[in-house]
């Protein structure tokens, strides 16, 4: 964030709990906040959800914050744990019904499909910013490729260069996790 848009004043009025103060920091912070998870977000509609998550912590938890030094590292933790949960919910889809239901075969299943989605999830977000929103835009949102390349401001050939590399890496740290 930048400098001069909270204060250290402004924020210790914050965290003391003077609304008038929490809501100008609140407010400061938004297009700060909102541009960090465009960046870091596989979607806009995520993005936005993202800052307004990040933004209602913020003014729920303020007075929490230690240092007030520490406001947009702590903002910027918010937005990107909140954006990789939303990617990790994508990914972490529920399975069908099973009618000939085994508890013992299903647990174990389970266990082996979370660690495996956690292992994909962490592997994404190791990814770089461009490759990890081709990725889950293509791969896990299904957006076409014209749509995809439109959103990040990519060509056609940018963006399925962009998503070789991803898929490339993801497989490799897959592989090396084994």
């Amino acid at each position: 964030m930048e400098r001069g848009w909270a204060g250290a004043r402004l924020v210790e009025a914050a965290q003391a709990g003077d609304r008038d103060a929490i809501a100008a920091v609140v407010h400061g912070a938004h297009p700060h906040v909102r541009r960090f998870a465009q960046h870091l977000c596989a979607s806009s509609a995520d993005a936005e959800d993202a800052a307004q998550e990040a933004l209602i912590i913020l003014y729920r938890k303020i007075g929490t914050l230690r240092a007030t030094a520490a406001l947009a590292s702590w903002m910027f933790r918010i937005v990107r744990n909140e954006c990789l949960r939303r990617a990790r919910a994508v990914l972490d889809t529920e399975p069908a019904v099973d009618l000939d239901f085994d508890p013992a075969a299903s647990a174990e299943e389970e266990v082996l499909r979370r660690l495996d989605a956690e292992q994909l999830a962490g592997a994404i977000a190791e990814l770089p910013m461009v490759q990890r929103r081709v990725l889950i835009m293509r791969d896990v949102l299904g957006h076409s490729g014209r749509a995809t390349a439109d959103a990040l401001g990519l060509s056609t050939a940018a963006m399925k260069s962009q998503l070789h590399r991803a898929r490339t890496a993801v497989r490799q740290s897959l592989v090396l996790d084994r």
